[in-house]
C-alpha cells in the first residue's frame, strides 16, 4: 500500500449502510487537528510541569543551599523566572503561530543551523533526557509502597493531627547554616527548573491550538501562578513535617510526607504521585512528538517523521521514534545526573529562543505581533540563561559539561552530510525506509501549512 493508494483511500467519504457514499462530505485534510482549547491548554501547562519534579527535585535544592530558607526562596525565584520566559514564549508563539517550539523561532532569527542544532540536541538529549526523568520517577514512587524498608524508619510519631496543626520549628533561623555560591545556587536552580520545566511545551503544538492568539497567552497566564503556588505550598509541607536532615535522609520525599501526615492511608500518596507522572510523561511525550515532527516536515529529520497518520491525525513516526530513544536512557539513567545536564542543555537554546525574540524585535518589524512585551522582559531572561549556563562551569567544571557542549556541535556533521550536500547514498537509504514505514503505520505526508 504505497503513499497514493493512502491517498485514495483517505479521500473516500463515508457510505451508507446501503453502500451509497456520502457525496455532500468534503475529504479530511492530511493534517494535524486544532483541538486544543483554553481549558486544554491550562491543564496541559499545569499537567505537563506538576510531573516527577515536585517530588525529586526539593531534596536536591535543599542539598545544593543547605537551609529552609534560602530552599524556598530559589523555589519562589523559579516561579517567576518561568513566568516571564513563558512571557516571552507567547510572543513568540503568536507571531510564529508554527508549532515545534524554540524550533521554528530559531529559523526565522538565526536560519537553519541553530534550528537543526536545536532539533538534534532535542531529539537524542533534551526530551529523552526530560522524558526518562520523569518514567524514572514514576518507578521508583510506584514501586515504594513495596519496598518500605527502603526509607529510613520513623522518628516521630505518625499522626494525621500534623495535618491539622502545622509545626514551624523548622521555620526558625530559616537562613542559618545555609551555603550560598555561585555554583551551589545554579545547580539549585536546575532542579528547581527542571520542576518548572513544561511552561514553554503549548509552544510545541501550536497548530494544534484554538484561537492561539488568545488561549496561548491566557493559559500561561493562568496555569504558570497556579504552578507557582501550589509548589511553594507543598514545599512548606514538606518543611512542616520534616526537619532538613530528614528531608535529605528520604529516599522519596513525598512518601515520607505521607507515613507523617496520612498513616495509615499513606499509599495514597505514590499512588496519586505515580497518576502524576505518567499524566506528565504523557503530555511531554505528545509536544515532543511535534517537534520531530516539525523538523521532518523542514528536511532536517528523516521525512517519514513529519508523516501523519491517516486514522487519528497524529505523527505517529515522530512519537514511536521519540519514545524509543527515551528508552535508551532509562536503562543507565541517574535521576540527579540526567536533571543537571538536561537542564544545562536546555537553558542553552531557552535563551537563544529568547534572544531570538529581541533580534526579531529589529531585524522582523514587518511581523504581526497580537502579543508585544516590554523589551526588558527577553532582556532580563537572557541574561539569566547566560548565568545558568555559565555559573556551573565557572565554578565547579565537570568534563560532562564539555561532551554535553561538543555533543550537540557535532550535529553540525550530520546537518553538512545529510542536509546541506543531501547525498544521493543517503537517499537511497532513507527512502526504502520511509516507503516501507509508511505502508506500516498507515501514514501521509501532510499538507501545506498555511503561513
Amino acid at each position: 500500500m504505497g503513499e497514493g493508494s493512502l491517498r485514495k483511500r483517505k479521500e473516500q467519504g463515508n457510505r451508507t449502510e446501503d453502500g451509497q457514499s456520502i457525496q455532500s462530505q468534503e475529504p479530511q485534510a492530511t493534517n494535524l487537528k486544532k483541538e486544543v482549547g483554553l481549558i486544554s491548554g491550562i491543564c496541559m501547562i499545569v499537567g505537563t510541569i506538576i510531573g516527577s519534579g515536585i517530588f525529586v527535585s526539593p531534596k536536591s535544592v535543599l542539598a545544593n543551599v543547605g537551609a529552609v530558607g534560602p530552599c524556598l526562596t530559589i523555589w519562589a525565584v523559579c516561579g517567576v523566572l518561568a513566568t516571564l520566559g513563558a512571557l516571552c514564549f507567547a510572543e513568540l508563539g503568536t507571531t510564529i503561530t508554527k508549532s515545534g517550539g524554540e524550533y521554528p523561532y530559531l529559523m526565522e532569527a538565526f536560519g537553519p543551523i541553530p534550528a537543526f542544532l536545536f532539533s538534534w540536541a532535542s531529539l537524542l538529549v533534551i526530551k529523552p533526557s526530560s522524558f526518562a526523568i520523569i518514567c524514572l520517577s514514576f518507578a521508583e514512587y510506584a514501586s515504594a509502597p513495596f519496598y518500605p524498608g527502603c526509607d529510613p524508619p520513623p522518628v516521630v510519631i505518625k499522626c494525621l493531627a500534623a495535618a491539622a496543626i502545622g509545626k514551624t520549628q523548622n521555620f526558625q533561623d530559616s537562613f542559618k547554616d545555609s551555603k550560598i555560591s555561585v555554583s551551589s545556587i545554579g545547580l539549585a536552580f536546575y532542579n528547581g527548573l527542571w520542576a518548572y520545566d513544561g511552561w514553554n511545551q503549548l509552544n510545541y503544538i501550536t497548530e494544534e491550538l484554538k484561537n492561539p492568539y488568545r488561549n496561548l497567552p491566557l493559559s500561561i497566564i493562568i496555569g504558570i501562578p497556579l504552578v507557582t503556588v501550589c509548589y511553594i505550598l507543598i514545599n512548606i509541607s514538606y518543611f512542616t513535617t520534616m526537619t532538613s536532615t530528614e528531608l535529605l535522609q528520604s529516599q522519596a520525599v513525598a512518601v515520607t510526607f505521607g507515613d507523617r501526615v496520612l498513616y495509615p492511608a499513606s499509599w495514597i500518596i505514590p499512588l496519586f504521585v505515580a497518576f502524576s507522572t505518567i499524566g506528565s510523561a504523557n503530555g511531554v511525550c505528545f509536544t515532543a512528538g511535534r517537534l520531530v515532527y516539525v523538523a521532518g516536515r523542514e528536511g532536517h529529520m528523516l521525512k517519514v517523521l513529519s508523516y501523519i497518520s491517516v486514522k487519528r491525525l497524529t505523527p505517529a513516526p515522530a512519537i514511536i521514534f521519540y519514545g524509543a530513544i527515551t528508552i535508551i536512557y532509562i536503562i543507565p539513567g541517574d535521576i540527579n545526573t540526567l536533571i543537571n545536564y538536561f537542564s544545562f542543555a536546555v537553558w542553552i537554546f531557552y535563551g537563544l529562543s529568547v534572544f531570538a525574540l529581541i533580534v526579531m524585535r529589529f531585524t522582523r518589524k514587518e511581523l504581526k505581533r497580537p502579543i508585544k512585551i516590554p523589551i526588558v522582559i527577553p532582556v532580563i531572561v537572557t541574561l539569566i540563561s547566560i548565568l545558568l549556563v555559565l555559573a556551573p562551569i565557572i565554578t565547579a567544571p565537570e568534563l560532562a559539561y564539555l561532551y554535553c557542549v561538543l555533543f550537540i556541535l557535532s550535529g553540525l556533521i550530520f546537518y553538512v552530510l545529510f542536509v546541506h550536500f543531501k547525498f544521493k547514498w543517503s537517499q537511497k537509504i532513507s527512502d526504502p525506509i520511509t516507503m516501507h514505514l509508511q505502508m506500516l503505520l498507515e501514514v501521509v505526508p501532510p499538507e501545506e501549512v498555511a503561513e
